[in-house]
């Protein structure tokens, strides 16, 4: 399948301008949606998954109108939403026997394999029983990667969808995902650089509500090569270092001030060659737009 998005823009009431003319498209496999926390994410999620309007521009799935044909749209769709609510006094078993019957999973006996077999692949298995209410942080988020793969979507988009996970749940989730992306269309939007360096065969970077970059992990990092170089300076240095270089990061290690720049030349003052990476590409492009110290 193909997700084509075509200068989509949304603003709200508010008058935020939270989509800028978006324009994307998407294959079955892994797509990172990278950027920093209000960047337009989520309103892009929300656009795709029908759950609110675009003020222009389109998106077709194949030749369905996504923005005109939301119940079609509905039956092909798994989503994780950033925030999501759960019932708190029904089990786990329950609540996905009860979305499958939604999603139109009518037999029995096909119902509770399939519900057996999320709960093993997301690793509740053994809390099936629990009422959600009890269930910690990282366990409603498995719960939820759970719904959203009911039904085979041919559509499947998560919203940070490792916020709350330890590192072996989220290495799980991982090996899910990347499993899922053979077949199906998986949007991942995160603000986790690593996550898409992981998972990702193609990713765009959004900030502002603009897509800024978007293309191949190892492509963008290529692009870099040779145009990175590092030092370690003093807090109070930094002000003169973003004045004469294009600092792109900066990171306190033991005490010390560790920055990144790019440039096209080798910088003098001490410089040294760096090799650059999949962050070098994400602050590259948003610290014209973000402050470094806010990064």
């Amino acid at each position: 399948m193909k997700l084509v998005i075509n200068s989509l823009s949304k603003t709200y009431a508010n008058g935020v301008h939270a989509l800028k003319d978006v324009s994307l498209t998407l294959s079955n496999g892994m797509f990172g949606l990278l950027g920093p926390n209000g960047a337009g994410k989520s309103s892009l999620m929300r656009t795709i998954a029908t759950l609110q309007e675009a003020d222009k521009g389109s998106i077709f799935l194949d030749d369905l109108d996504v923005l005109k044909n939301k119940t079609e749209v509905r039956q092909l769709l798994g989503y994780l939403p950033q925030e999501f609510g759960v019932y708190p006094k029904i089990s786990a078993e329950r609540m996905l026997d009860h979305i499958a019957q939604l999603k139109g999973v009518g037999n029995n006996a096909e119902r509770k394999d399939l519900v057996l077999q999320l709960l093993e692949s997301v690793n509740l298995y053994k809390d099936r029983k629990k009422h959600l209410g009890t269930y910690s942080g990282g366990m409603k988020q498995r719960f939820g990667i759970a719904q959203a793969l009911i039904g085979n979507p041919k559509l499947i988009i998560v919203d940070e969808p490792t916020a709350g996970l330890d590192p072996a749940e989220r290495n799980r989730f991982y090996n899910l995902l990347s499993r899922l992306g053979e077949n199906t269309i998986v949007i991942l939007s995160t603000h986790i650089v690593e996550d898409v360096s992981t998972l990702c065969a193609n990713f765009a970077i959004i900030c502002q509500g603009e897509v800024l970059y978007a293309g191949d992990p190892e492509t963008a990092v290529n692009e870099l090569n040779g145009k990175i170089y590092s030092k370690v300076i003093t807090q109070s240095e930094l002000g003169f270092y973003k004045d004469d270089y294009q600092v792109i990061s900066t990171q306190l290690k033991t005490g010390k001030l560790h920055i990144r720049v790019i440039s096209e030349a080798e910088p003098d003052n001490g410089f040294i060659s760096s090799i650059p990476n999949l962050e070098d590409v994400y602050f590259s492009n948003i610290a014209t737009r973000i402050d470094v110290d806010t990064i």
